[in-house]
């Protein structure tokens, strides 16, 4: 069964509602770098992005990050069958002394989180990372929590939330899927 939670409207207004706190927070946002987690984190982060760059004017920094070869659970992610494929980053961009603004579309066991900051030690030290999650569906396994959430959405084990998104999905909603 599928429920829609999120439909395309109030899934802009949320990337407004969070490029506005963002904005709010940083009185200076000149040592900001936008990251977002390949594959959806990486679309919203561009879409933040772009709104910040409506709203102020600026051209943030951004790359997209693939963190496939940092996970610990890729033996459950993947089939056997087949081997992971890195892509890596989309270009490499310095974060010594930035704050970076790392952006995933769900946070659930924060394993994903855990990965990309690690990931994140490639690039420099960062003097900050802020975490921006679009859904929030609780069952943390690690002690990692947003800075910026899009809606906290409390699940069962046995549902999962989708975050779809226009590159992957041609449409932007939320769904909730149960069996």
């Amino acid at each position: 069964m599928e429920k829609i939670i999120i439909d395309e409207n109030q899934f802009m207004r949320t990337i407004s509602r969070i490029s506005h706190e963002i904005i709010e927070k940083h009185r200076h946002l000149e040592d900001i770098v936008i990251i977002g987690i390949k594959r959806r984190g990486a679309e919203i982060a561009a879409l933040i992005k772009r709104k910040i760059a409506e709203l102020t004017g600026l051209d943030l920094p951004s790359v997209d990050l693939d963190i496939t070869f940092y996970r610990d659970d890729l033996e459950y992610a993947e089939p056997v069958s087949q081997s992971p494929v890195y892509h890596g980053a989309s270009e490499f961009i310095n974060i010594q002394n930035k704050t970076v603004i790392l952006v995933d579309d769900v946070l659930f066991t924060g394993r994903t989180i855990r990965a990309a900051l690690d990931a994140l030690t490639d690039f420099g030290r960062a003097a900050k990372v802020e975490l921006v999650i679009f859904v929030d569906r609780g069952h943390r396994e690690l002690p990692i929590r947003a800075d910026y959430v899009g809606k906290n959405i409390p699940t069962s084990r046995s549902e999962k939330i989708q975050v779809r998104t226009m590159k992957f999905d041609q449409r932007y909603e939320v769904a909730l899927l149960s069996h």
